[in-house]
Formats: structure tokens, C-alpha cells, sequence
């Protein structure tokens, strides 16, 4: 299954200035290996904005170029408006590009990998799919 990386699992292994061995890190790397990693812009603009010097941004861009943005329709948008719509009469509040993240997800029947616990909240009532990591390979 294709798994599609949120911005929380990005900047864990790209934003931090010093990464250590974690288990979000050692997971996306073995995705990467595997050819399973899928992204989409709004993910990409989230993890290049705010950065302070550009030698940063430009190798964060570099490191992110290898991996294409799933095109993102028209569909995509109304699925997520939809989602919001549904999740918040429901008590549950996220971003917009958390829906489209969401709407993505479910259209490219990718599974999300993120370490944003507002996922599980919105599998509650959506039909997404977590990514869980190997269980067997704790932070030592």
C-alpha cells in the first residue's frame, strides 16, 4: 500500500537540527527504500514555510524534489469540505489541509502516516487508514 507522509513525520526526519535514530525517522526511511512515499503540495508548502535562511529551504526543496505531488482535483477539495462538514458536527475539529489530506488518502487509497493524533480522532468517522509502523521497532 502507497503511504501518503504528513508534515509531522517530514519535519521530524528533514526540520530538526539534530535528528536522532527515532522511530518515525527509521519508518520513513524504510518506506522510502521500499518506493511506497507519497506526497502532496499542500504537504510540500507546509514543510518548506517558515523556514529562516535559505540554504535550508533549498536543501529541504532538493531532498523533497524525488518525490512528485499526487495531483490534487477538484474532487479532492469538495471530499475534504465534506469531511470538515461531517467531522465537526461530530465535536471533531481539524485543518482544511488535513481534510485534503484525508480526501487525498482515501481517493488514492493511500494509507496516512503522521504522528498528529487528530487522525485518529477523524478515523473515528472517516474511512481513512493509519499507517502503523512495525511494532518491533521501538526507540531503543
Amino acid at each position: 500500500m502507497r503511504i501518503l507522509v504528513d508534515t509531522s513525520i517530514w519535519s521530524i526526519a528533514l526540520r530538526r537540527s539534530k535528528v536522532r535514530e527515532s522511530s518515525p525517522v527509521r519508518e520513513l526511511h524504510n518506506l522510502i527504500m521500499d518506493h511506497r512515499v507519497d506526497i502532496i503540495g499542500p504537504i510540500r508548502q507546509e514543510i518548506l514555510s517558515g523556514l529562516r535562511e535559505d540554504t535550508q529551504f533549498k536543501k529541504l526543496e532538493k531532498h523533497l524534489a524525488a518525490f512528485p505531488d499526487i495531483p490534487v482535483t477538484t474532487e479532492d477539495y469538495v471530499m475534504a469540505a465534506s469531511y470538515f462538514n461531517l467531522c465537526r458536527a461530530k465535536g471533531v475539529q481539524g485543518s482544511n489541509t488535513d481534510f485534503l489530506i484525508c480526501a487525498v488518502s482515501v481517493r488514492c487509497q493511500c494509507a496516512i502516516y503522521t504522528t498528529d493524533n487528530d487522525f485518529r480522532l477523524f478515523a473515528r468517522h472517516l474511512p481513512i487508514t493509519l499507517h502503523e509502523p512495525n511494532v518491533f521497532e521501538q526507540d531503543i
